[in-house]
């Protein structure tokens, strides 16, 4: 083939790529309108162009990004794995420059490598990611880079710089950060929508400059808070080693965080290679397998988990994890003699006793489940899970008024436990006690974004209540959610049904036998664990 038919040839394969981009984007377009319209509705409080973000601006801009994420992607709500996730990361901070802003941490349920760092101190993670790295040495990196990027001002740069094109692009902007990290065609950047909109495109992946000053003072962070700063070199080349697979599975990580190869090498050349410094805690092992047993893809997650007791016998953390995914997958039998293991091997944890108790309750050992709960009695140390389950074995019991002591007792605790609230509706129905009922069944709703169940319930509980304290509660919450945009989304199927249900079996004192209700999208963007 000549030099001109060559040319000719490639520039009909870049021009196919470039309408099957232009596709992919406005069919997210279409699938994202909702968010988008959320995002459109905040930028017309942002300042006007010519202002740099202040600090008020970025954490009212962090509440719509946070809820634009939570729309578009699974966000795991489990105390177990936020609550390591909040102290690893509360460690990185105390290292880190003084925000006007507390950062928080979130854990995507999505096997992608990828972490992200959004408006108002928002760290993502990727539980693939989160698989992916074998060490805690190597997860406490990432995250120290992300935290940087925060501190090193670049995400509320990336935001000045667009506002100076207007509000679209300001929409455009989260779109395309969205659209970015949710592995958009185009290597490095992130197509905006309202930028494509108004007829021009925005970079919103990192700079080079960027990311070699988010590593300069990320690897400072790690190295103050403890860690071995080999864990940033180790983590960027497991994510690189995957490029190698093909365009397909290239990590969103390095479409995001670009000039990897040059970080690479400077890292490479700059520190101190030890692997053997790349130590594990039992905490971070112990939510590692959980992420995998939970929140994987399951059955390769119980593959993976039988060849690691295979190659680790006396591992308390993959025993742990591999009772998890056997009883998740339908075999609590089975998962008993693997938690009964991990309890032989670590038995001052009592999150693989709340584990063991929830799997004896699945296979209809109702006796051994209380007897292994009951000696569980510091909820500050093992969360909400252990009473949760105990709570649930009493009301299978039929025991009614044990099971509101025990979830009242855990909302003390944990006052926006949504199961918890959910049981507890459902245990003073059994009661007869339909004001109160009502009361705890609006609140699981509210919690779940499911306002017209909400609605309905606070109402009836308006109906019967004496108590002005609830009272109060219930007009605000009314006030608050009509104060608040309706969500667009469809309601799900059979709430009109399940209201009537409710309310027949709370007025009958038959709650006893219901099942959980259709288990629907949460407040935090997932669904109702049925976890541990």
């Amino acid at each position: 083939m000549n030099r001109i038919g060559i040319e000719k040839n490639l520039f009909s394969k870049r021009f196919s790529i470039y309408q099957k981009t232009i596709q992919i984007t406005m069919s997210f377009f279409k699938k994202n309108l909702a968010v988008l319209s959320a995002v459109l509705l905040l930028c017309t409080a942002v300042a006007p162009p010519t202002q740099a973000l202040t600090a008020r601006e970025e954490k009212e801009l962090a509440k719509e990004f946070l809820k634009a994420v939570n729309d578009y992607y699974d966000v795991i709500d489990d105390h177990i794995i936020n609550d390591y996730i909040d102290s690893l990361g509360e460690r990185l901070v105390q290292q880190a420059s003084m925000q006007p802003f507390a950062f928080t941490f979130h854990v995507i349920r999505e096997d992608t490598f990828n972490a992200f760092a959004g408006p108002g101190g928002n760290i993502f993670i990727f539980s693939g990611l989160i698989e992916a790295m074998g060490t805690e040495n190597e997860l406490a990196a990432i995250m120290a880079h992300e935290i940087a990027h925060v501190t090193g001002r670049h995400i509320r740069d990336m935001i000045d710089r667009s506002k100076k094109t207007g509000v679209a692009s300001m929409a455009g902007l989260i779109a395309g950060i969205l659209i970015g990290l949710g592995g958009a065609p185009t290597a490095g950047t992130a197509i905006s929508i309202g930028s494509l909109a108004a007829g021009q495109s925005m970079i919103l992946a990192y700079s080079r400059e960027n990311e070699l000053q988010a590593d300069f003072f990320g690897r400072k962070i790690l190295v103050d808070a403890g860690f071995h700063e080999y864990g940033a070199f180790s983590a960027l080349q497991k994510i690189r080693s995957r490029e190698w697979f093909g365009e397909d599975v290239i990590p969103t990580y390095l479409k995001t965080h670009p000039a990897t190869a040059e970080r690479m090498a400077m890292l490479g050349s700059s520190i101190e290679q030890d692997p053997a410094a790349l130590r594990n805690s039992y905490e971070y092992d112990r939510t590692r397998m959980r992420i995998m047993a939970l929140y994987g893809k399951r059955g390769n997650a119980l593959d993976r988990l039988h060849r690691m007791a295979r190659n680790h016998p006396d591992d308390p953390a993959v025993a742990y994890g591999l009772g998890l995914a056997l009883t998740e997958g339908g075999s609590p039998e089975r998962g008993i003699s693997h938690l009964k293991k991990a309890v032989s091997l670590k038995p001052e944890d009592p999150i693989i006793a709340s584990a063991l108790g929830k799997s004896f309750f699945l296979a209809g050992d109702n006796q051994s489940a209380i007897q292994t709960l009951k000696e569980i009695d510091n909820i500050a140390q093992y969360g909400p899970e252990g009473l949760r389950t105990l709570g649930r074995v009493q009301m299978a019991e039929k025991n009614s008024t044990e099971a509101i002591a025990t979830f009242k007792k855990l909302l003390e605790h944990y006052p926006n436990d949504s199961q918890s609230l959910l049981f507890l509706g459902q245990s003073l129905g059994e009661k007869g006690r339909i004001g109160e009922a009502h009361y705890f069944l609006g609140r699981f709703h509210k919690a779940q974004g499911n306002v017209e169940n909400a609605l309905f319930h606070f109402n009836q509980a308006l109906s019967h209540l004496q108590d002005p304290e609830k009272e109060a509660q219930i007009k605000e919450a009314i006030r608050e959610m009509n104060a608040s945009p309706r969500s667009t989304k469809k309601p799900e199927q059979g709430d009109g049904l399940e209201r009537r249900n409710d309310l027949r079996l709370i007025e009958s004192g038959k709650f006893h036998g219901k099942s959980t209700p259709p288990l629907g999208r949460g407040a935090q963007g997932g669904r109702i664990s049925e976890h541990f």
